[in-house]
């Protein structure tokens, strides 16, 4: 037991010390890249260290398969260059034994992402995109003149901009028939949220269509519209799937997909969290016979060695994920796939070593 301990204490140590390292260096390119909005509206150098600052626990999450990686071999290549392998292995630990510390401590770093993902980086990226919204004078809109678009079977709703969070402007409504055919055509300049499921459209302009190609139009100071789509998921439409956390995610995922929309990128999202978590567990595996199989080499050749792998790792998981929604593949085959196959060559290499 006080051998567990002294190897998870190291292995603990290896994560921090991979965390000091990866963390600011992500860290610095965000804030290079905010940088350049410096001067924009009243985006200041403070706000660009402040806005980088909130989005520290969403890149812990995004690094933890590395922090895992490279903090195993760290912790087991420094034992291994003191020889202190070899005396674990000479007192009978093999090297599956030997292995529970770091599983045991991966552990503890998913439980710690997890808690991340669900109640602190999500909100605090949020509130960094909404503070650099308002910095920059920038509104919530999706695109310029695009605006924010959602359906149901018989509705397709435009939300050109959101004011608050009961209030939109620029509104368009398309009302359709079971056959597809447009019914009315409903423009308004603001829509005020004064219940759930009930909207009060102002300064509104309706167009109806007739048969016979007639068109009639009306001009209303106040139309009461009864909205299919409550002001939570008004605001998720306007959030990058990324900053969801993975309940909001799924309810915006089933919302989507009841509403017969594409759910592609927020299912990919979703399912990415739980790669995530996959791939910090097979980086932790593939570290261990990396470490074992070259026990008589310099740590420091094991630590290049094994930035290399992350590095295409991580590339390859994000080549992997945007060819996935090109090719509307399935999102959790792109998301799982990757850490499954590492998972796979890591128990034929541990195999092969041992």
């Amino acid at each position: 037991m006080i051998i567990y301990r002294y190897i998870a204490y190291q292995v603990l140590i290896g994560f921090a010390i991979s965390t000091a390292i990866l963390l600011p260096l992500f860290s610095f390119f965000d804030l290079l890249d905010q940088l350049d909005d410096v001067g924009k509206g009243t985006y200041r150098a403070i706000d660009a260290f402040f806005y980088t600052a909130m989005l520290l626990p969403r890149r812990f999450i995004q690094i933890a398969p590395f922090v895992a990686l490279l903090g195993t071999v760290i912790a087991l290549g420094k034992l291994a260059v003191n020889s202190e392998l070899i005396a674990l292995r000479v007192a009978g630990l093999s090297p599956q034994r030997i292995s529970f510390a770091p599983l045991g401590m991966g552990v503890l770093l998913l439980m710690t992402v997890a808690i991340l993902e669900q109640f602190a980086a999500p909100q605090l990226q949020q509130k960094a995109i909404t503070y650099r919204a308002i910095a920059l004078e920038q509104s919530a809109e999706l695109g310029r003149n695009l605006g924010i678009w959602t359906r149901n079977e018989h509705n397709i709703l435009r939300i050109g901009q959101i004011v608050n969070n009961k209030r939109a402007a620029d509104i368009e409504l398309l009302q359709l028939d079971a056959d597809g055919f447009i019914v009315t055509h409903t423009l308004a300049e603001f829509a005020d949220i004064v219940e759930e499921d009930i909207w009060e459209l102002s300064n509104t302009i309706v167009r109806t269509f007739q048969d016979g190609g007639r068109i009639s139009v009306n001009r209303m100071d106040v139309v009461r519209w009864p909205s299919f789509v409550d002001p939570e998921d008004i605001a998720t439409l306007t959030k990058p799937p990324e900053s969801l956390s993975p309940l909001e995610l799924y309810r915006h995922v089933e919302f989507l997909r009841s509403t017969g929309q594409d759910a592609d990128s927020y299912a990919l999202a979703l399912w990415r969290k739980a790669g995530s978590a996959l791939m910090t567990i097979a980086m932790l595996l593939l570290s261990i016979p990396f470490v074992f199989g070259s026990i008589r080499s310099g740590l420091s050749n094991k630590l290049i060695f094994a930035t290399l792998i992350g590095m295409g790792v991580y590339l390859l998981d994000q080549i992997i994920a945007n060819a996935g929604l090109i090719l509307n593949l399935n999102p959790a085959l792109v998301a799982l796939g990757p850490g499954f196959t590492i998972i796979i060559l890591a128990n034929i290499w541990l195999r092969r070593t041992f």
